[in-house]
């Protein structure tokens, strides 16, 4: 965990982005899935974000949208000072070197077709950087960082474990010397004994290199591990930010609460009151009124049913929207 210096590296304001839906046999919209529906959050320089919620709340979205993967439908997304979506096409390659990704699924992100040598080197050459004997030392630089060999290079991805390939899926997010990373689920689909090396390797790397990282996932206890501070999403919309001490101390939003009631307590003498959250996530295609947790919540109130809780400042850089959230 690295604290960060206290400079804004990235602002999210208002952040929206919706599918459309066809229908019929002209395939006309008929409605909208709101994948993230006004998300607000700043990054600090050299800090961790967290960003966590359930399958579908709309977290890997947020993430491609920030880096232009995806368009959005409305907002900005503010890197150092600037609108990324108001860049041209040129302005925006030349920010594709600050701003990298590394993908959840080792295996599907990288080309079995071409040797890792070349995967790593090709961000070097689309911009570039270094070409030829300079491309192959950089890239057998990137190799030593993440803990793999030289010779690596010349083989290919089918040839390495899960935790190889992403440790190879790193080292290509890290070949332009990149100010921020986001880390979409980067160790979802790794076994448990690997998870933990790659998320020191990430420590390591963030310190090394001093970088910011929007780190996704849903495991909340590699989050509380990695984050400096922790954002809760929930069909589309940031419920809770706090920092991460802070946060799973003391969290305000009932959806946060049942999150962290469910984290095994390695201790079998301690007993935690498990919340069990009833009934299934609302569709996005048609989010409920008022509070979009209402549905689930066992505090709700007749105002969360028709009025949508202001995501407010509760001391100590502790947003929460809710409105019983100061009762908890």
């Amino acid at each position: 965990m690295a604290q960060g210096n206290g400079g804004t590296l990235v602002e999210v304001r208002n952040l929206k982005k919706y599918f459309p839906v066809t229908g019929g046999v002209f395939s006309r919209v008929v409605g909208h899935v709101k994948a993230v529906d006004g998300v607000s959050f700043s990054i600090r320089r050299g800090e961790t974000l967290g960003l966590v919620g359930e399958s579908g709340c709309g977290k890997t979205t947020t993430g491609r949208v920030i880096l232009r993967l995806l368009e959005a439908t409305a907002g900005e997304v503010l890197f150092e000072g600037r609108n990324v979506f108001k860049l041209n096409k040129e302005e925006l390659r030349r920010l594709r070197r600050k701003m990298q990704i590394i993908f959840q699924d080792p295996y599907a992100s990288l080309n079995p077709r071409m040797p890792v040598g070349d995967i790593i080197g090709e961000p070097l050459e689309i911009h570039g950087v270094a070409r030829g004997a300079e491309k192959e030392k950089r890239v057998k630089q990137l190799l030593e960082v993440v803990g793999l060999s030289p010779f690596h290079a010349r083989r290919y991805p089918h040839e390495f474990s899960g935790g190889q390939r992403q440790r190879i899926g790193v080292a290509r997010a890290l070949a332009l010397n990149p100010e921020l990373i986001v880390c979409d689920e980067p160790v979802s689909a790794l076994d448990v004994s690997i998870q933990s090396q790659v998320i020191n390797l990430l420590e390591d790397l963030q310190k090394e290199y001093r970088l910011t990282y929007l780190f996704i996932a849903h495991d909340l206890s590699v989050v509380k591990h990695i984050s400096d501070r922790v954002g809760v999403m929930y069909l589309g919309k940031v419920v809770e930010l706090a920092p991460e001490e802070e946060l799973f101390r003391s969290p305000l939003h009932p959806y946060t609460q049942a999150l962290l009631s469910a984290i095994p307590v390695p201790n079998p003498e301690v007993r935690r009151e498990r919340i069990v959250l009833e009934g299934d996530v609302p569709s996005p295609l048609n989010p409920p009124p008022g509070c979009r947790f209402h549905t689930r919540c066992r505090l709700a109130e007749e105002r969360c049913r028709l009025e949508e809780p202001v995501f407010t400042d509760r001391g100590g850089e502790h947003f929460v929207a809710c409105h019983l959230g100061a009762a908890h």
